[in-house]
């Protein structure tokens, strides 16, 4: 009897099951619809669900985000699909029905968004952020170059005085080898 299990396996093991679900829910990010078995889809409805209301609170839940989707699908996640659902409570996913299939007869389901994506400027977004980040890693890297060229100087006087102890070291050697 099943009694108070919850989840479905698909014959899987805990990472195989993460990896099938994290591909799933990827593809449903990036191509805004995916076909797949009716079973498979309800598996991943919920927790695509928890993404998108996570991406609805903005640019503070980029981390959480991060943790289950890929940067490129972060950002879209928080910048188009989060906005098309800000004024949603739930239910951001819709799941059609679409026969069997022919080889194995499993039920075939298309996943697809309630609402159309609104695509936002987002590389112009991505562009102003882009200004920044380069602007900061100019400024960090002209400060590394100037402790670089320090330690640089610092380096050449070390290792000449070691070389001149080691060139000291061989000729007292060669001149006390001449003398026996």
């Amino acid at each position: 009897m099943r009694k108070q299990i919850f989840g479905r396996k698909f014959k899987r093991d805990k990472n195989e099951r993460r990896a099938l679900f994290s591909g799933l829910i990827s593809a449903m990010v990036l191509n805004e619809k995916i076909n797949t078995t009716e079973e498979k889809a309800k598996a991943i409805r919920a927790d695509l669900e928890k993404l998108v209301t996570k991406a609805k609170k903005g640019e503070g839940s980029r981390r959480l985000l991060a943790s289950y989707l890929k940067p490129n699908e972060v950002d879209k996640m928080i910048y188009q699909i989060g906005p098309t659902f800000k004024e949603r409570s739930g239910g951001y996913t819709r799941i059609i029905k679409t026969g069997k299939r022919f080889s194995d007869n499993a039920s075939m389901a298309l996943m697809q968004w309630v609402e159309d994506i609104q695509i936002n400027q987002i590389s112009s977004i991505r562009q102003a952020q882009d200004k920044k980040i380069k602007s900061q890693k100019s400024e960090t890297s002209e400060r590394k170059t100037k402790t670089i060229g320090r330690s640089s100087i610092k380096d050449s006087k070390r290792s000449g005085s070691t070389r001149a102890k080691t060139a000291k070291r061989t000729v007292r050697k060669t001149s006390s080898k001449g003398t026996k």
